[in-house]
């Protein structure tokens, strides 16, 4: 799959409904392959293994990759974390969280904690499908879901875990060019991980690791 899915040579961006059919369409092709898809902190790192910090089973939690139609073309929802947060403080990150047992799978999940976090009304969302799960070195099962925001309503981020909601265009996370490999010493050993620095934003880690299964997901 070619550029075209997001860009369109002859008039410069797509309209949304086109880019959110053809968005639909890949995943929806791509289903199956998804559900044996492995993705996660520990393809860069095979010594690292899934669910590095955890002895029993992965804990469920889901994220919502909203994607909105702008002027100049799609854009990725992205928040910056608060930085007296016990985990990832600071850090950029989708809105989402663990799947709490009320929660009626992922899809509601994500919707979910999309709300509690930014003020995003469920009602404005239209999912697209899913990703394959991201597994975390911090014992987490991730499930992104691929959504389109219908409608552009007023971000209302929570204090509590949100200091900043900003957005990213999606030609510019679809890029490869963009996905830089970069490493840090975790434990003792060279840890690798994808890093994707938009202006003042520095996307990596598990994020960044998403975007690359959308990518890779969507482009090949």
């Amino acid at each position: 799959m070619t550029a075209s899915l997001v860009t369109d040579t002859g008039s410069g961006t797509l309209s949304g409904e086109d880019w959110a059919k053809r968005l639909h369409a890949r995943l929806a092709e791509n289903a199956r392959q998804n559900a044996k898809r492995d993705t996660g902190d520990h393809v860069l790192n095979p010594d690292l293994g899934p669910y590095a910090k955890w002895d029993g089973p992965p804990r469920d939690a889901a994220v919502l990759i909203g994607i909105l139609e702008r002027e100049q073309g799609p854009s990725v929802v992205l928040t910056q974390r608060t930085g007296h947060l016990k985990s990832h403080a600071g850090q950029v990150a989708f809105p989402g969280g663990k799947i709490d047992p009320t929660d009626n799978g992922p899809v509601e999940a994500a919707l979910r904690e999309a709300e509690e976090e930014i003020g995003l009304p469920p009602k404005v969302v239209e999912p697209l499908g899913n990703l394959a799960p991201y597994l975390t070195g911090s014992g987490y099962r991730v499930v992104p879901i691929v959504a389109a925001i219908r409608e552009v309503t007023p971000f209302q981020p929570n204090p509590d875990e949100v200091e900043d909601v900003f957005e990213v265009p999606l030609t510019f996370l679809m890029n490869p060019v963009n996905h830089q490999k970069q490493s840090r010493v975790w434990q003792g050993k060279q840890r690798y991980f994808y890093a994707m620095p938009f202006g003042e934003r520095y996307i990596w880690g598990v994020t960044a690791g998403i975007i690359r299964s959308l990518y890779e997901t969507v482009y090949r």
